[in-house]
């Protein structure tokens, strides 16, 4: 079992920036490919990024592309979410999710999620 627990979140104001960190329980978190997702009021949970376990590969949706960047400390279990050029539209509860496999596809664990509240 795997737990995680996401930190960072906040109000910003269009244009800031915010640093999301999610630290991970258990001694296997090098192996699992991580990922950050969000869910806004009204709207389903969206893919943000994703990080293989050795951090050399990365994924992000079209809408976060060039603002943010996913990263992980292996020796910290702990995977961050950069996030720059904020915009109202970012608001959301933002989730960190673990996967056991090593390149992320579906995710088994979730955190409890953190508010990040952009205004303009």
């Amino acid at each position: 079992q795997v737990q995680l627990v996401e930190s960072g979140g906040g109000l910003v104001q269009a244009g800031g920036s915010l640093r999301l960190s999610c630290a991970a329980s258990g001694r296997t978190f090098s192996s699992y490919g991580m990922g950050w997702f969000r869910q806004a009021p009204g709207k389903e949970r969206e893919f943000v990024a994703a990080i293989n376990w050795s951090g050399t590969s990365t994924y992000y949706a079209d809408s976060v592309k060039g603002r943010f960047a996913i990263s992980r400390d292996n020796a910290k279990n702990t995977v961050y979410l950069q996030m720059n050029s904020l915009k109202p539209e970012d608001t959301a509860v933002y989730y960190c999710a673990a996967s056991r496999t090593r390149y992320p596809s579906e995710y088994d664990y979730w955190g409890q999620g953190t508010q990040v509240t952009v205004s303009s």
